[in-house]
């Protein structure tokens, strides 16, 4: 329905409803059985909310920076925003509270996401999300000779198994990588693994969402009935 934040919102706002009573006190306590709603405000709001498609340059992070870095969310301007993608027009309160859901090292390009939406972030980030991420990856050196199998599934990482993966030769020197997680500059240390180093990495799909013929460094909104 909403995040942790945003329903804290609502509820300092009146806009929650435990069995028709309006709920006003943070920690408030619901049974299982009773019955929560939002008031028509917070649909309004929530409907209100932007989830953005960004083609991320090489030379930009994801999230928070680190000293000498620029975040990817500097993009977002409204001189940027991609002039044949039908729908909304830029405006500032676009820029309160949006956050990347999901990393894309400052090495990488492609699709990244940056939302409002919780609902949105629980979808992609969450610890039980399941939507896949594409991506193509050119590599040099030579592939051990069981690597391709341990790329798609044996492969642990700070002590942890790796989820199976699709992962296929596109070409001589390109592979095309599915994942389901997105564990911290996980398509380079997995290669690394196996023999090979990664020369360059974009992702172009994450779920239903494709990166398509959007330029770098250009952005867009999220599609009205367009879904992850």
């Amino acid at each position: 329905m909403c995040s942790r934040r945003e329903a804290d919102a609502y509820i300092e706002r009146g806009w929650v409803f435990v069995n028709g009573v309006r709920v006003t006190e943070l920690g408030t306590r619901a049974a299982v059985t009773d019955e929560i709603t939002l008031d028509r405000a917070a649909q309004v709001s929530q409907r209100d909310l932007v989830t953005i498609i960004l083609h991320k340059p090489v030379g930009y992070v994801s999230g928070q920076p680190e000293p000498g870095c620029v975040p990817a969310v500097k993009l977002i301007l409204p001189e940027n925003q991609h002039a044949t993608a039908a729908g909304q027009r830029f405006q500032p309160g676009h820029l309160r509270g949006l956050a990347p859901a999901g990393r894309l090292d400052i090495d990488s390009t492609g699709l990244l996401v940056l939302t409002q939406d919780g609902r949105v972030a629980r979808q992609l980030i969450g610890e039980d999300s399941k939507v896949e991420k594409e991506y193509l990856v050119r590599v040099e050196g030579t592939l051990a000779s069981d690597g391709l199998a341990l790329l798609r599934h044996g492969l642990s990482l700070d002590g942890r198994a790796l989820k199976p993966a699709d992962v296929e030769w596109l070409n001589d020197d390109q592979l095309r990588f599915v994942l389901k997680e997105g564990r911290k500059r996980q398509i380079r240390r997995m290669c690394e693994l196996v023999g090979l180093r990664v020369v360059g990495l974009k992702r172009v799909r994450t779920g239903r969402v494709m990166l398509g013929d959007l330029p770098l460094g250009k952005w867009r909104y999220l599609r009205e009935g367009e879904k992850f």
